[in-house]
């Protein structure tokens, strides 16, 4: 029979060093009373756990706070410069580069354009893009977001062939690319990463389970369940874009890897096309969605109302499959596909989805602002950083 296992000192120690460290992140510089009574920690113990965390270089003063006559009090905060985090979004077109100090503040950004011929060694052009970003200290982890999936069997990069991701396919790619930037590194698949910044502030907030479909140039989506990401035995669950869809043709006529399934049916070009048959113009397909949004608003907008309802049609097809399997109360949905037709579209394809299945899920649209991706990855290489940091206050008895 197993019993409990009583708290040492140094255990309690790191707990409260822990929760004092998680107030100061989440409410800002705090007095020494206002630390005690957030933690519930006595002065004296207060006290002693300030001075351990500034010893650590963890903590550091912020001024004075002026109180009742003749009071003052000392302001603490966490130092910023107690850790550095990188995170890097890999596009065919560019590589966009963010750091961040330990308290989630950016202090550097930077764009590596692709060259239309990729060509040199991967790890310079990834360290060309983070030296760009300008961090002021060594990095603790980076994360990068790529469009395909680490297979966690083979440590080899999945759903992606070497023509979508030039220099990525080699043995051991993630120890490979720590060794040669000399940090820590994770490779997370860019949706799954917006789905995480999704989670922590944006749609998905509070949901411990939710669907997020990416719909844009390509098709992805992230399922979390209870929670946590799931990735699946290859690292490829989600990869929706794959998906055999009805009046699709599928790997076994266009490919493996080819244009085929729900992408065929519901990535940006293939809604281009369709808009342009409903007499709907644009650029790209960005542009046209939001040309048939105007139109549709309009008496004479007929054809562009009916084109959004083929887009919504055709996307709620692959929702409901993902809906019959998953049962996700919240389908939160991004990219350039749904965005672009805002409110408007979100509504169709709610309305089309609930025709076909019988759980209803709430449908919304992501509230992340900026690159989602890098917001992802940040917050990622944030919590790996944080329990490593926060938990190297107290010394092992």
């Amino acid at each position: 029979m197993s019993h409990p296992v009583p708290g040492t000192p140094s255990l309690l120690r790191a707990i409260n060093d822990r929760a004092a460290l998680q107030a100061l992140l989440d409410r800002g510089p705090l007095t020494r009373p206002e630390i005690g009574t957030l933690t519930g920690l006595s002065k004296p113990t207060a006290s002693q756990l300030l001075s351990r965390l500034q010893e650590a270089g963890l903590v550091v003063l912020d001024g004075i706070r002026e109180g009742l006559p003749g009071r003052t009090a000392e302001v603490y905060r966490i130092n910023p410069a107690a850790a550095y985090v990188g995170a890097l979004d890999v596009t065919p077109a560019k590589i966009e580069a963010r750091v961040a100090d330990i308290t989630g503040t950016t202090v550097g950004e930077y764009v590596l354009p692709t060259p239309r011929r990729p060509g040199g060694e991967l790890v310079a052009r990834l360290r060309a893009a983070l030296d760009g970003a300008q961090p002021p200290g060594p990095l603790r982890r980076v994360v990068i977001g790529v469009q395909a999936a680490i297979d966690p069997s083979t440590g080899r990069l999945g759903y992606a062939t070497a023509k979508d991701m030039p220099g990525w396919q080699i043995a051991d790619l993630v120890p490979t690319l720590g060794a040669g930037l000399g940090v820590p590194v994770s490779v997370e698949n860019n949706v799954n990463l917006v789905a995480l910044a999704e989670q922590a502030h944006g749609a998905a907030r509070g949901d411990s389970d939710f669907v997020l479909l990416w719909a844009d140039e390509g098709i992805g989506s992230a399922i979390v369940l209870g929670g946590r990401m799931h990735r699946g035995a290859t690292g490829g669950a989600g990869e929706v874009g794959y998906m055999p869809t009805p009046g699709a043709p599928t790997a076994r006529e266009a490919g493996r890897y080819a244009n085929h399934g729900y992408q065929a049916l519901t990535g940006g070009p293939a809604v281009l096309k369709l808009l342009r048959s409903y007499g709907v113009r644009g650029t790209d397909f960005r542009q046209a969605i939001a040309n048939a949004v105007r139109a549709a608003e309009d008496q004479k907008g007929d054809d562009a109302r009916a084109g959004l309802r083929d887009i919504a049609a055709r996307l709620a097809v692959g929702l409901a499959a993902i809906t019959s399997v998953i049962d996700p109360g919240l389908i939160v949905l991004t990219g350039g596909v749904v965005l672009s037709g805002g409110e408007t579209l979100r509504e169709l394809i709610e309305h089309e989805l609930h025709a076909l299945t019988i759980p209803r899920p709430r449908l919304r649209l992501s509230t992340v602002e900026g690159n989602p991706v890098l917001a992802g990855a940040l917050d990622l290489a944030l919590d790996i950083v944080r329990d490593e940091v926060f938990g190297s206050t107290v010394s092992p008895p």
